[in-house]
């Protein structure tokens, strides 16, 4: 439907489906878009679009707003979503540790995967407390900010840490580090340590306790992170998260052995 995804087609992609799932991902990036709207922004025309819409529609994966002519995701793509986390293992592995963790930590939990040169998290427990950092499932972020992003950038391999190390490098506020040689040492450390300590370099105000996850073949596959505001961060509630960060990412890996 557009340039990006037109350089990945093989002989085998069927362009229609390969559309419609555009349609999909666009909807729940930015719920609320028009046909107009998700035609433009997808490089389609706006009669493709309304087709593919109104099968989506049909087979209740989307749901039209009758007054604002937005669409939503629906119930079928709740359901399939849901299964996804059920049957992908590491989720099913990590939630239960990820639960014990918010509860002892009483702070957010974030388990972090890498998808290209961006990171997204595929799950989450949410602090008890009234003031909590902003969390949602399928949130993308850049892998030369945050803790997990750091986590997953320091073990990458060297392809991927190159092509972030190269650039652009966004800066979110006045602690986002934008000097690649800076942040080569830091994902240095990382290794070096095990653990990362994120203040304030996506989220201003924010820390992230993070350390990596491993699987079978002791590859580094997801991050876990402890994150809050800085002020309930002190010295001895770091150390508590660190420590127990590291021991968690420790039981997880060794559940997916």
């Amino acid at each position: 439907m557009n340039e990006a995804h037109d350089k990945h087609r093989t002989p085998y992609t069927v362009a229609s489906v390969e559309a419609g799932i555009a349609l999909l991902e666009a909807i729940a990036e930015e719920p609320g878009l028009g046909v107009t709207a998700l035609a433009r922004r997808l490089g389609g025309s706006k009669s493709q679009s309304f087709r593919l819409l109104h099968t989506l529609e049909q087979r209740g994966y989307v749901i039209k707003d009758e007054v604002t002519h937005g669409y939503r995701l629906g119930y079928r793509a709740l359901f399939i979503g849901e299964r996804a986390s059920r049957q992908t293992n590491l989720i099913v592995r990590a939630q239960p540790f990820l639960e014990e963790l918010a509860t002892r930590s009483r702070e957010n939990v974030h388990l972090i995967a890498r998808e290209g040169l961006r990171s997204v998290c595929v799950a989450l427990c949410e602090s008890p407390q009234n003031l909590r950092l902003y969390a949602q499932i399928g949130r993308r972020g850049p892998l030369h900010a945050g803790g997990g992003s750091k986590v997953l950038l320091a073990y990458a391999d060297a392809a991927v840490r190159s092509a972030v190390l190269a650039g652009p490098l966004e800066r979110f506020n006045d602690d986002t580090i934008t000097d690649p040689a800076r942040l080569e040492i830091i994902l240095d450390g990382i290794v070096r340590d095990g653990y990362h300590v994120a203040l304030g370099d996506v989220d201003e105000n924010a820390f992230a306790v993070s350390a990596p996850i491993r699987d079978h073949r002791d590859e580094v596959v997801a991050a876990l992170s402890i994150a809050g505001p800085t002020y309930r961060l002190s010295d001895e509630s770091l150390e508590r998260h660190r420590a127990d960060v590291l021991d968690t990412a420790r039981r997880i890996s060794e559940a997916l052995r």
